[in-house]
């Protein structure tokens, strides 16, 4: 997939979808063929892209007194670990706290505990803290550089069919930088998988109340 060709398509993106009295992100879906996920490994990784998404992310910290003072400064919550007790069994403001914030990162000290108190609400959508992505740290942790790059993150994950959805910007920035937000998950993406990138059907473009277009489909249909 060439960057010009990425170029043609969100030029064609932006033509095609309504304008919104928001600023609507850019979703990239990649369906991949050949590769069944019930007798192959499930594809779960975590990259930072080239370019910073415009995105607000809203972070949660779980750490101890080493770490509270310098998680307030930058997350918007931190729940301490003396603070663990009165979450218990508290569902619904659990559920308001996964759906107020993108990404957790914990303790590593603490991550059985915190397990324990908010795994089941924050498992169960997908954000407890990933050692993956550096979500788990130790006691003596610079937060602030590890907050920058998270920002940045982005997952790439099958779950029940061979496709992977994510956000790599919205329709403010540059297509420049989008394109190669996107040639940077593409090209992640086949390095890892069995045949390349022969074992990808389409790769497709989206704003968020929009509908999907294909890469290289509007050269296809002149």
């Amino acid at each position: 997939m060439e960057k010009q060709e990425v170029l043609n398509s969100l030029k064609h993106l932006r033509d095609n979808t309504p304008k919104k009295k928001f600023s609507q992100a850019i979703d990239l879906q990649i369906n991949l063929q050949q590769y069944d996920i019930k007798k192959q490994d499930k594809i779960d990784m975590f990259m930072v892209l080239p370019h910073k998404r415009n995105k607000d992310f809203k972070m949660g910290a779980f750490v101890d007194s080493q770490l509270a003072e310098q998680a307030r400064k930058l997350f918007n919550v931190v729940i301490t670990k003396d603070e663990f007790p009165k979450w218990n069994n508290q569902k619904k403001d659990q559920r308001k706290l996964a759906a107020e914030n993108d990404i957790f990162v914990a303790q590593a000290e603490l991550m059985a505990n915190m397990a324990g108190v908010f795994g089941k609400i924050l498992g169960a959508r997908g954000k407890m803290p990933n050692p993956k992505a550096g979500c788990v740290v130790p006691g003596t942790a610079n937060l602030e550089p590890l907050v920058a790059r998270l920002k940045n993150t982005v997952r790439l994950a099958t779950k029940n069919d061979p496709i992977i959805r994510l956000s790599i910007g919205d329709e403010k920035m540059n297509d420049d930088d989008l394109a190669d937000n996107i040639l940077a998950v593409y090209n992640t993406l086949i390095s890892k998988l069995p045949e390349g990138k022969n074992n990808v059907k389409y790769v497709g473009l989206k704003l968020t109340m929009g509908p999907l277009f294909k890469i290289g489909a509007e050269v296809k249909k002149k």
